[in-house]
Formats: C-alpha cells, structure tokens, sequence
C-alpha cells in the first residue's frame, strides 16, 4: 500500500480552545471537528469512552453520531474507543481500600452490539476501534491465560466488519502468545506510549513479525500531571520535547508495511498539532 494511503494522522480528541490558530480560525469555533478534518484526515473518539456510571451505561446519541458523520469528509476516518463499560472487570473504586466489585457488563456481546448499533451510521468512516483495558492486577483478573479466553470468546461473537484492536496496559502481557493471540483473531495492537509501559520502539522491534494489517500507535506522556502544570492547559506550544522519540517514530512508520493510526495526544509533547507538524517534518511531507 502506498505510505500515504496507509498512514492515517491524527489526534486524540478535538475540543482545544487553545488550538486557535492551529487548527481553528477562533477560540470557539461553531463547528470544531469541520475545522479539524480540514487538516488531519483522522480522530480518536474518547469522549464515549467514559460511560459506565455507577449501575447506568450511557451510550452515544443518534444526534451526536449523525453530526460528526456530516461534519467529516467521505476519505475521513474515526478511530472510536469502546465504552469502558465493556472493557472495565470491575467498578472504580475511590481509594484501594474499598471492597472491588465486579462489573457486570464486561466483554458483554450483548451491550457491545448495542454500542455498534449506535455507532453504525459512521460505519462508512469508521478506523479502527479500541479496547482500553486498564492494567489488570491478581485481584481484577487471575493470569494472562484467563484474560486471553474471555476475550477470544467475545471476539468470536462479534460482527466481522470493524477493525477491532486491543491497548494492554499490562506490560507483562505483551509477550509472544499475545501477539500470536491477536494476529490469530485478526486484531490490531495499539502502541502506548507514555505512563509506565515500555517503549513502543522495543516493543515493536522484538514483535514486528507478528504484526496484522493494521496497527495503532497512541501518543502519550510519561507524567500527565506534570505536563498539565507546565502548559496550565493552554495546548499551543511544545513544552517537553521528545526528540528522541520522533526520530524513532520517522523509522518505525517508515518500515512498518501495515496501515497505521497514529494518534497524538497534548500530553506528548504539550500540543499536538505541534506535534503532528514536527512527525510529518521528520518524514518530510
């Protein structure tokens, strides 16, 4: 596939004000994701990420969905992550001494057709769409083993269609069977890079031949928080250059022969459309 074609750039989310001037013409454009698909030709839906509320899941409305479809082009494509209702094992708790309890929802075929239906009218636009699994302890689930049958299960019963792909942030889990397991059931890995997993170049390295047709890389920073304090929330300029990681960034997407979804979050960096300029700089386009 030509480089162009199968690199899809992008960033996560897309309600800035402070991106005026870099992706909008002003503080509070009266449609953001118009302005936006003007310059990047994906996006990574989080906002219905978070729908699991105490016993309720929300999902997303018609309305909304119909409107981002109208809002993009036909060569646009939307990388969606699954409603944490589906992917969480158990309900957050407010501090580690509360008692953990199990989220009914998880790896439901049932709640995870209905998110699809929901969502089946961006289906001519659709990328990939994620399952965030957050890290899985002894007490959220017993063994890699474990976690690798309830999710072939669930991916057996799914829809074919859709690109499914899965973000681990189990960093003992990304490991030979993994990658074995998700080539196997024609899922694409997400790279993470930020917080505590290891980097997305050795992984990469060690496990590029077992790599499917598509795979996502995901931009984020080693320390949230910290990032927040330097920039106040005003995403416009680089505060925390990652030199490094954009030189190995260039190589790997270079060498990579599947399509990828590269998606950059203000964390990385302290603004991602900066960012995305200085990658696309890197690659020379």
């Amino acid at each position: 596939m030509d480089f162009n074609k199968r690199l899809h750039l992008g960033t996560c989310s897309w309600k800035y004000p402070s991106w005026k001037g870099l992706v909008y013409s002003s503080g509070k454009p009266q449609n953001p994701l118009l302005e936006y698909a003007r310059h990047y030709s994906t996006v990574e839906i989080d906002q219905w990420f978070w729908s699991l509320f105490g016993d309720s899941v929300v999902l997303p409305k018609a309305e909304v969905v119909k409107e981002y479809f109208d809002s993009v082009p036909d060569t646009f494509r939307f990388g969606i992550k699954v409603p944490n209702a589906i992917t969480l094992t158990h309900h957050y708790r407010k501090s580690g001494q509360d008692t953990l309890v199990p989220n009914e929802h998880f790896l439901s075929v049932e709640l995870m057709q209905r998110f699809l239906d929901t969502i089946e009218p961006l289906f001519p636009k659709l990328g990939p769409l994620m399952f965030q699994f957050e890290y899985l302890n002894k007490q959220k689930m017993v063994s890699q083993n474990g976690f690798l049958e309830r999710l072939a299960e669930f991916i057996d019963m799914l829809p074919a269609g859709p690109v499914y792909a899965v973000e681990t942030r189990n960093p003992n889990y990304l490991n030979n069977r993994y990658f074995d397991f998700l080539r196997s059931h024609r899922l694409a890995h997400v790279f993470l890079q930020g917080y505590y997993m290891p980097s997305i170049f050795d992984i990469y390295r060690k496990f590029k031949g077992q790599l499917g047709d598509m795979v996502v890389i995901r931009l984020h920073g080693p320390d949230r928080k910290a990032i927040e304090e330097l920039t106040k929330k005003n995403w416009n300029q680089i505060v925390a250059p990652k030199d490094a990681d954009i030189d190995q960034l260039s190589t790997t997407l270079t060498e990579l022969e599947s399509e990828v979804y590269l998606y950059v979050n203000n964390h990385f960096e302290g603004s991602a459309p900066r960012t995305i300029a200085r990658i696309m700089e890197h690659l020379g386009r």
